[in-house]
């Protein structure tokens, strides 16, 4: 059974905080219990108000006052009071931690000479909440069929937090197990996710949903993650997050040469903007993704504005 959102928190989140704090977000949600179920972030900065990100806004608890001794233990318990073991992982700004949940970090950096760098004396935690929705993308697989009676190589496009890495998320889940509904069989999917967001893996295990036939390529930069899964996987699909430049494209382009299909998102507000990209415009053009589906939020975060041909 699907857990709550408070469950989530008084499970995942509140057990990484002083008591202090959990007291508070504890007090807070037991007022607020409706705001509690759509909690989306918890910001932790030293000397300021403790904040909780909701939809379209946030609320800070002005009565709590977060400290560095609040920070320097929630890094404690994150890490199993093994910080420096972790210093590496920490150079991408952010840890997952169990449950899929991202903690991103900031603070002082102290850059090398070699161009290396490392982040020291953190100052402020964002714990972005992992959420699965299911099924969003049911209804719009039928529309992203090929003739051949499996999933076409499809680009999803949204601004940001319009909610494309919940769609292929949810994309992955249903074409590992095939949706009998238009005949699509299961098919053998690759995920490369480079930012740690579609299966949320922690220790290189997804913590979310992503389907009974995937295969993920954790923390991997996106043109040489695709160009490992084709090596090793066999895949039927390769599914990638935020398409970038130039590296991305060709390695989009070898798969597709390849004969294996790719789902991926870009950031943009539709098809128009995409052709004003040079490098997923060059994708487009020569025809290597055939369908597209364009969300944003107009009507909340994953509202769909397009779904269909590439003309």
């Amino acid at each position: 059974m699907p857990r709550t959102m408070t469950g989530v928190l008084i499970q995942d989140i509140m057990p990484l905080f002083s008591s202090r704090i959990g007291k508070a977000l504890g007090g807070w949600m037991e007022r607020h219990p409706n705001q509690a179920e759509t909690i989306q972030e918890i910001r932790l900065r030293t000397g300021l108000p403790l904040c909780i990100g909701l939809p379209g806004h946030d609320n800070l608890i002005h009565s709590l006052v977060v400290s560095r001794a609040d920070i320097d233990k929630t890094l404690s318990l994150i890490t199993d009071c093994s910080y420096y073991a972790l210093e590496d992982e920490f150079k991408g700004g952010y840890i997952t931690i169990p449950g899929g949940h991202r903690v991103g970090l900031s603070g002082q950096v102290i850059a090398h000479a070699d161009g290396g760098h490392k982040l020291r004396l953190i100052s402020a935690l964002c714990f972005r909440i992992a959420r699965e929705v299911k099924g969003v993308a049911e209804h719009i697989v039928p529309k992203l069929m090929s003739s051949d009676g499996s999933i076409a190589s499809t680009l999803i496009i949204s601004p940001p937090g319009c909610g494309k890495t919940t769609f292929l998320r949810d994309l992955c889940r249903i074409l590992g197990h095939g949706l009998s509904s238009c005949s699509l069989r299961p098919a053998q999917v690759a995920i490369v996710d480079e930012r740690s967001e579609i299966a949320a893996c922690y220790g290189g295990v997804p913590q979310l949903d992503v389907g009974p036939r995937a295969d993920v390529l954790d923390r991997c930069p996106k043109a040489k993650g695709i160009g490992m899964l084709l090596r090793s996987m066999n895949p039927d699909v390769i599914v990638t997050d935020e398409l970038g430049g130039e590296d991305d494209a060709r390695a989009v382009a070898m798969a597709l040469s390849g004969g294996v299909k790719v789902i991926a998102s870009c950031h943009g507000r539709d098809l128009d903007d995409i052709r004003s990209k040079p490098y997923s415009e060059w994708l487009v053009s020569r025809g290597y993704f055939t369908k597209a589906v364009v969300l944003s939020k107009r009507h909340g975060p994953g509202t769909i504005e397009y779904v269909g041909d590439i003309m």
